[in-house]
């Protein structure tokens, strides 16, 4: 018997319904709580609490939401470290900063973060870059905690 699936596009990834029929699918849609993605996304965002006030998930990714000046390699790292496995794409990074009011030009940011070892590609022949164990510690342990105390 063929099935029906609806996939929801979430800022922590993707959600799938499977029903028999579109009926079944909108029923076990209206049981879903209006809050399930903001529940969902801090349960699995183990940063969320830590990046409250400064970066908010969004169905399409995260978006910067701090007032405090940034430079553009902070708001380029913060981008990847609230994104899922800390990596995405030059195209997705350069539209979550425009949705921010960053302008930036994020194919050389990432270029020399790459020559300070704070990002890397994981596959050569994908646009997508992934924060290093290195730049993970300098958005925790530099960038966030500066934030913090200017907001305090």
């Amino acid at each position: 018997m063929p099935h029906i699936e609806a996939r929801i596009k979430t800022s922590f990834g993707e959600v799938v319904i499977v029903g028999d029929t579109p009926q079944e699918i909108l029923k076990m849609l209206e049981t879903i709580p209006e809050n399930f993605v903001d529940a969902i996304s801090s349960r699995l965002t183990p940063s969320g609490t830590q990046l409250k006030g400064i970066v908010e998930a969004t169905t399409e990714g995260p978006v910067i939401v701090t007032r405090e000046n940034l430079t553009h390699y902070e708001a380029v790292g913060l981008i990847l470290y609230a994104s899922d496995e800390h990596k995405n794409t030059v195209t997705q990074m350069q539209k979550r900063l425009e949705f921010s009011n960053i302008k930036c030009m994020v194919p050389a940011r990432l270029n020399e973060m790459t020559k300070r070892g704070q990002v890397f590609k994981p596959d050569p022949n994908k646009p997508e870059f992934k924060l290093t164990i290195q730049g993970e510690k300098w958005i925790q342990e530099e960038v966030l905690k500066t934030i913090r105390e200017k907001t305090k």
